[in-house]
């Protein structure tokens, strides 16, 4: 690839981290307000909420060794109405600073509670709908191995993977008081759960994607034979890293979670699946760019 597409792979990878960390932040601070009130739960996720922003600032600033000028981010918006890569460009930047605001009224407690509840949600929701702008820019008719519902829905699971081991990583990180000690650990177990789910999602949708690839012929056959052939070493360590990283160690923090005073124990677990779940979807879309085959002019 050229450095222009590892700036892309760079982009999509950071910002589905920041849009998938938002989505599953939202949905446990949801959680552990109903079991333990708002303090606590502002408590216990507001750490992971102050990487939001910093990680979708760093992939705006490797989009640019993309698009060549902030100024293409500015012409992007009046194509909106017909184009899927004008659309993510502009759901990104009001993500952002949608999160950057959030981010700020919990920082300060500034507003009411409702209030500050109300930006989150709208915040998931510009985040869900950046993710899905992000993945039908791909569907794109002359690259047939992109053109496929597989597309949309990698992008959309690798999101809420990356989010919910990043979670996982970012509520056990510096610790917590004894007396929350219960609530996060329910909430670990159940990160884990969702993790091993999503593996499975994807572990469903991509066999049934390389199989449909197979009938195409043409690009759509010379994709695959790249992904598994020029790629497969690539390929196999995406999948062994995934397997690891979303299967195994979930499984693990999710056993440690039910075991007292396992907080060195939870936080490795924690940050290596999440580590190895990055290194996959990073593998994984090195791939998805790499063995493209476009056909037609």
């Amino acid at each position: 690839m050229d450095t222009r597409e590892w700036a892309l792979l760079a982009f999509t990878i950071l910002g589905q981290t920041a849009a998938g960390l938002m989505i599953v932040l939202m949905i446990v601070r949801t959680y552990i307000a109903a079991k333990a009130g708002n303090d606590l739960a502002d408590r216990l996720t507001n750490r992971p909420l102050y990487i939001v922003v910093p990680v979708m600032a760093v992939a705006f600033i490797a989009s640019l060794f993309h698009l060549g000028s902030p100024l293409h981010i500015v012409r992007a918006v009046p194509n909106i109405g017909s184009s899927w890569l004008s659309r993510e460009v502009v759901f990104a930047v009001i993500f952002m600073v949608f999160a950057a605001l959030y981010t700020f009224l919990q920082w300060r407690k500034v507003g009411s509670l409702g209030l500050r509840i109300a930006i989150g949600w709208i915040t998931v929701l510009l985040a869900a709908a950046y993710i899905y702008a992000m993945g039908m820019v791909y569907m794109i008719t002359t690259q047939p191995a992109w053109n496929t519902i597989a597309t949309p829905i990698n992008f959309v699971i690798g999101s809420l993977l990356l989010g919910t081991l990043g979670m996982a990583a970012g509520l056990i990180a510096g610790g917590h008081k004894a007396e929350e000690t219960n609530i996060v650990h329910t909430v670990l177990q159940a990160l884990a759960i969702a993790a091993i789910v999503l593996l499975g999602i994807e572990f469903i949708v991509l066999p049934i994607f390389m199989a449909y690839l197979a009938t195409q012929g043409g690009a759509a056959l010379q994709s695959l034979n790249m992904m598994v052939g020029s790629y497969g070493v690539a390929f196999f360590f995406r999948l062994l890293l995934l397997f690891v990283g979303a299967g195994v160690l979930a499984a693990y923090l999710y056993r440690n979670a039910s075991i007292a005073e396992k907080e060195k124990t939870l936080a490795s677990l924690a940050y290596s699946a999440f580590a190895l779940a990055l290194v996959s979807e990073v593998l994984g879309r090195f791939i998805f760019y790499a063995s493209h085959y476009r056909i037609g002019i």
